[in-house]
């Protein structure tokens, strides 16, 4: 059998015959790339323990990936529509690939974090390319459906990623949650030369690469701003990139207007079902990320849960996940994307609020049903806002469509887990000021304040100590359980009000069902028809 066995689709009568194993090459490449953020979330306390990680080491650790990851979706996707999506899905695996390799390898911080950009990069030419090549090789009619299985992807990856992770952590060091990855992506680069069809936008215009880097500058700078001000204080660093951040946004949107064949067409945001998608994707990813973040530590620092186990618990939040996916793929259709949407983001909201009840007495139980409705709402209302972002873009700009949605995406984790995660790590820090404060050394009260593993370290030290005891360490241990399971609380109600907020902003902005078939749907279908007339998505 030849390498490259697979026909373009314009020689075919009909869609893509392949197009269901081709899916899932997508949704593999797609797992991988989402499990490479999930599965460091239970590798974190091994990774600190064995580097020596500060608090902001093991923050730049994890967003290290996240910054490239964001910023350079819109560019990559745009290039991938240009030159070749099935290359650029290839290509973005083989550098995800080669990261892997150096992170697994390494044992200097400094490299880890390296390598961890190099994985952000190379996620970021995939992540645009499943989405474009899903789209381009799916005919109008199955794609919502091809869409829900991208969707529940997400959610499979956020339970697979720890349950992977802390399964290989049971006999092995950390840096084997590196490695796993390679085996998976060189399964997907086979998968995507045997199933994937050759496809790139046919009369595309040239790209617009001063766009391109207007667009890397400003989300770079604003998720670099929001990562590390909240978290280590509004320094130089965090000043210079938020300025460069507002000023880079009015400056890439007057460049857009302007410019003949733009990088985005950023006057899609004044249709309300593109705008009212982005920002559900964004709002809705920024309420879970923090709130399963924030929810694993629990499981892990307070009821002490191992790698595997937490990993494990985490199960019920992807079969919740799959359940919403289901769901959505027959209601959708029928009731239209907004009241969709709508009730998964209220879904996502009950769940995050109903961690306010969260206390220091508290067991795996009580995450339990917060688990379950977050899972749900995210395979609920991600398929529907996803699939009416990408409708909202013509074929030659597929790539750039999944680069928009992406973002989105990726933005509201980042901000999801920097901003939440400050106000958890504040809240938390204050509560443990009022338990403990002037028994502790200040060397150690400061250390014991840093995070809740950095408390426990504390405790397990004074255990230690000639003038120490157990009875003083467990005092201690109860006043950092008793100080995380406030700040989880307080950040809950805060993270649910912020989600409620946009909800409504949400449901404002959506249009009903009649609205969207007038002002939408008809350009979409005038769309299909010429895909289906001219079928030259794939080339």
């Amino acid at each position: 059998m030849p390498l490259i066995a697979n026909p373009p689709a314009e020689k075919t009568a009909g869609p893509y015959a392949r197009r269901w194993w081709a899916l899932l090459v997508l949704c593999l490449s797609l797992l991988i790339v989402v499990m490479a953020n999930t599965s460091l979330i239970v590798a974190a306390p091994d990774m600190t323990k064995d580097l020596g990680l500060s608090s902001s080491d093991l923050q730049w650790v994890i967003d290290g990936y996240t910054v490239p990851y964001a910023a350079l979706m819109l560019l990559l996707g745009s290039i991938g529509d240009k030159y070749s999506r099935r290359g650029a899905l290839i290509l973005g695996l083989l550098i995800f690939a080669a990261g892997s390799v150096m992170g697994g390898l390494v044992d200097e911080t400094g490299l880890v974090i390296i390598a961890r950009a190099i994985m952000g990069a190379g996620a970021a030419v995939v992540m645009p390319a499943t989405l474009s090549l899903l789209v381009a090789i799916f005919p109008r009619a199955e794609r919502a459906k091809a869409i829900t299985a991208w969707s529940a992807t997400s959610g499979l990856a956020i339970a697979a990623g720890p349950l992977s992770a802390g399964w290989l952590l049971e006999s092995h060091a950390w840096g084997s949650t590196f490695l796993m990855n390679v085996p998976l992506a060189v399964l997907g680069v086979v998968g995507a030369l045997l199933l994937v069809p050759p496809s790139k936008a046919e009369k595309m215009g040239g790209i617009d690469y001063m766009g391109g880097l207007l667009s890397i500058v400003t989300v770079g700078s604003l998720v670099y701003a929001t990562i590390e001000g909240p978290h280590f204080g509004w320094g130089t660093g965090p000043i210079t990139a938020a300025v460069v951040a507002g000023v880079g946004l009015p400056a890439f949107v007057a460049w857009e207007l302007r410019h003949p064949h733009p990088m985005l067409n950023v006057r899609k945001f004044r249709q309300r079902p593109f705008s009212g998608s982005m920002l559900a994707v964004l709002f809705f990813f920024f309420g879970t990320f923090g709130s399963i973040y924030y929810s694993t530590q629990f499981l892990q620092f307070v009821l002490g849960y191992n790698a595997l186990d937490t990993g494990i618990r985490l199960l019920p939040l992807a079969g919740a996940v799959f359940l919403g996916a289901a769901v959505t793929g027959r209601i959708a259709p029928k009731l239209g994307a907004k009241l969709v949407v709508g009730s998964g983001m209220v879904l996502g909201t009950t769940g995050a609020l109903l961690l306010t009840r969260i206390e220091s007495g508290s067991t795996y139980a009580d995450f339990l049903a917060p688990l379950l409705l977050l899972g749900f709402a995210i395979g609920l209302s991600v398929s529907p806002a996803t699939d009416t972002i990408m409708g909202s873009f013509p074929e030659s700009e597929l790539g750039v469509g999944g680069g928009a949605n992406d973002t989105a995406l990726e933005l509201g984790a980042s901000l999801g887990i920097a901003i939440l995660g400050s106000l958890l790590a504040t809240s938390y820090k204050d509560k443990l000021t009022d338990l403990v404060g002037g028994h502790l050394p200040a060397a150690a009260m400061d250390t014991a304040k840093d995070s809740v593993g950095g408390g426990l370290a504390v405790a397990e030290q004074v255990a230690k100590e000639p003038g120490g005891g157990p009875q003083q360490a467990q005092t201690l241990i109860d006043a950092v359980h008793e100080s995380f399971a406030h700040a989880i609380a307080h950040t809950s109600l805060i993270g649910g009000i912020i989600m409620a907020a946009g909800t409504v902003v949400v449901l404002l902005v959506l249009p009903g069902r009649r609205s969207v078939g007038k002002h939408h749907q008809e350009p979409v279908a005038a769309e299909a028809d010429r895909d289906e007339e001219h079928a030259d998505a794939t080339h």
